[in-house]
């Protein structure tokens, strides 16, 4: 820890522990404690830490090829590809690094189609409580004062609105609009879910006006919700999908993935990566896709179960306001910043995380089971107590 306060860039607040260790659920500190793990990584480790069948996959492909180049053909790339276009029903992908990543692309995919199709003159319209990613152009996506503040001058060509409001998105869009871009349910904004008919709307929006729908699921993608893509909870699909955190297991990886006739804007050159789509990288992914199949019912059993545990805390306790969630990803919203309970319960071996300054946040992987669930809940009320004294 001393090091890194000398050697490392101030760029996080860091807990006061060393993880040093992980397998399923649980994690272990550099003195030997393990801790019940319910973050997973910010929504990255959904199938639990090391998980043999990824290790395997890593371990073979790391002795046989780690990276050549896309100016080759890579045959794990091809197979991730493939896996996910027929899991989407979207038609073709990119692979890069990172969420962030892989919203660029999104980005530059909706905006090269729409010059080509002269669909609006570039114009993104997002939403309030949004998270698309650090880049300059996706902390200007973001529609957060506070990832921006010191980095003007910003790119120019977005626009935001409020989440969950079809009229105020009617309202906003002109003939400069190009693509609307939005997560099925925000993760960093809070926890915050779509209306069933505020999403269909936005895709009818979207085919009436012939503007591109991206659909940013770094998180709440990769079965979190219970359905390997949020978006299929509500029976439509975008345009442009993209995908992060979790779709590696531990493993960077991001995807962009599209319909046929927006991936058609990209051509040799327009767009690239050094690393992204490599053979480690997609070897791990491709294992991790196919264990997070196995686990959607899991998911979804279990989020209704754990909402169900966190409400009846919320009727014990005033200051607790709201409930939110979909699968396993569910935010318990407080009445006074959440930092403190963030501390007391890693003091009681549980990793929780907590967002938007009053909002916990719950990210088990999608192996959890009741107890637990039992046992982290068991844990909240004990420090809710001492707080309610």
């Amino acid at each position: 820890m001393e090091e890194d306060e000398k050697y490392i860039m101030k760029t996080y607040g860091r807990l006061p522990v060393v993880l040093v260790k992980g397998e399923g659920m649980y994690v272990e500190d550099i003195n030997g404690r393990k801790y019940l793990d319910f973050l997973a990584g910010i929504a990255v480790n959904n199938i639990g830490h090391c998980n043999p069948e990824v290790v395997e996959t890593i371990k073979k492909q790391a002795e046989t090829l780690m990276h050549t180049s896309n100016i080759y053909y890579i045959v794990p790339q091809v197979k991730l590809a493939k896996k996910l276009v027929e899991l989407s029903g979207l038609d073709r992908a990119f692979f890069s690094n990172s969420g962030a990543e892989a919203n660029e692309a999104a980005i530059k995919l909706a905006r090269k189609y729409g010059k080509n199709n002269g669909i609006g003159e570039g114009e993104i319209i997002t939403m309030e409580h949004s998270f698309h990613g650090r880049t300059l152009t996706t902390i200007t996506a973001t529609a957060k004062p506070k990832y921006q503040e010191g980095y003007e001058p910003l790119p120019r060509g977005f626009k935001y609105v409020s989440f969950n409001d079809l009229e105020a998105l009617k309202e906003n869009i002109t003939n400069k609009t190009t693509a609307i871009m939005l997560e099925p349910v925000q993760g960093e904004g809070g926890v915050y879910i779509a209306d069933k008919d505020y999403l269909k709307g936005v895709r009818d929006l979207c085919d009436d006006k012939n503007i591109v729908l991206i659909f940013d699921e770094v998180q709440c993608g990769m079965g979190r919700t219970g359905k390997m893509f949020a978006y299929e909870h509500y029976n439509i699909k975008p345009d442009i999908l993209t995908l992060a955190k979790a779709l590696g297991a531990g493993f960077p990886i991001g995807a962009t993935l599209a319909k046929e006739e927006i991936a058609d804007a990209f051509t040799p050159g327009s767009h690239g990566t050094t690393f992204g789509g490599n053979q480690l990288a997609c070897a791990s992914a491709y294992a991790s896709v196919s264990i997070v199949e196995e686990l959607l019912q899991n998911t979804q059993k279990m989020g209704d179960y754990f909402i169900t545990k966190l409400k009846n805390l919320k009727d014990k306790y005033p200051f607790i306001k709201e409930i939110r969630g979909m699968g396993l990803m569910i935010g318990m919203e407080l009445s006074f910043n959440g930092g403190d309970i963030v501390k007391k319960m890693l003091e009681k071996g549980y990793l929780i995380n907590c967002t938007s300054d009053t909002v916990l946040r719950f990210l088990p992987p999608l192996i959890v089971k009741k107890e637990h669930i039992d046992e982290l809940v068991d844990a909240l009320d004990e420090v809710f107590s001492e707080i309610n004294e």
